[in-house]
């Protein structure tokens, strides 16, 4: 009787994200593509004509941990959360494992930790080199962690995360090609003209696979991975998609605001 309760609790939370808010107008920032035979959801936009922003807590101080969540914040400001993805891997806490600049503020630090593992297995997120995608007032870029610390550009909003996947349009040495290494897996890219392309894989995809998607199908010269397995999450309403992290929630979000 539990798990039945606990089924329509999550039913009608799901129904109440993608009903309660009215749709956009205009044409929808997500679509279903295909890749070499793999599923997945693209969400593209342009920096300085749509209002992107990274959100990690609430009016409170707690993290949103929750897409609805988050969507009942921006709708109470009589705006509309149009789409979300998790903005990059979090602690158990949910705070951002490596930097976090929310409205040109710099809430968490660069995470310059070298990761050594003795069984060869290094984090995802400690994987040379990392990186860091970021937006200024009308553009968004990707930097190598240690390029970004180097130049310090001016930034509005960041968020730090790894491994990078595509580098001046060349795809990470490290990845292996035909790696058994396959799961769901999200990342973001910037692209031929400055678009923002935001990739959430349906099936399971290696790295190489995956950063190839960028760069060979969706043209991003520059590509970080956020995360992956249980991590992979979108919101979007038009789409019926209110993904849950199996992690307790979500630490930094991006999240599109119409």
């Amino acid at each position: 009787m539990t798990y039945l309760k606990h089924g329509i609790l999550a039913a009608a939370i799901m129904l109440a994200a993608t009903m309660t808010y009215p749709h956009p107008a205009h044409a929808q920032p997500c679509e279903q593509e295909s890749f070499e035979e793999a599923k997945y959801v693209v969400c593209a936009l342009e920096p300085g004509k749509a209002d992107l922003r990274l959100f990690w807590k609430n009016a409170d101080g707690a993290p949103y941990r929750a897409f609805s969540s988050l969507a009942e914040a921006v709708h109470a400001e009589g705006r509309m959360l149009a789409f979300a993805v998790n903005a990059g891997m979090y602690r158990v806490d949910f705070s951002p494992m490596g930097l976090y600049v929310e409205n040109s503020r710099e809430l968490q630090p660069a995470n310059t930790t070298k990761a050594e593992s003795s069984s060869g297995q290094v984090p995802n997120f400690y994987r040379k080199p990392n990186g860091i995608f970021f937006l200024s007032e009308a553009s968004a870029g990707i930097l190598p962690t240690d390029e970004f610390l180097k130049h310090r550009p001016k930034v509005r909003f960041a968020t730090q995360s790894g491994p990078m996947l595509v580098i001046a349009n060349k795809l990470n040495p490290i990845f292996i090609v035909g790696s058994t290494d396959r799961t769901r897996r999200s990342g973001v890219g910037v692209c031929d003209g400055g678009a923002v392309r935001f990739a959430i894989s349906e099936d399971g995809v290696n790295f190489h696979d995956f950063a190839r998607l960028f760069r060979d199908h969706l043209k991003c010269p520059d590509a970080l991975f956020l995360d992956g397995g249980r991590g992979v999450g979108l919101y979007n309403p038009e789409m019926g998609r209110n993904d849950r992290s199996w992690h307790g929630g979500y630490g930094p979000i991006f999240g599109l605001v119409e």
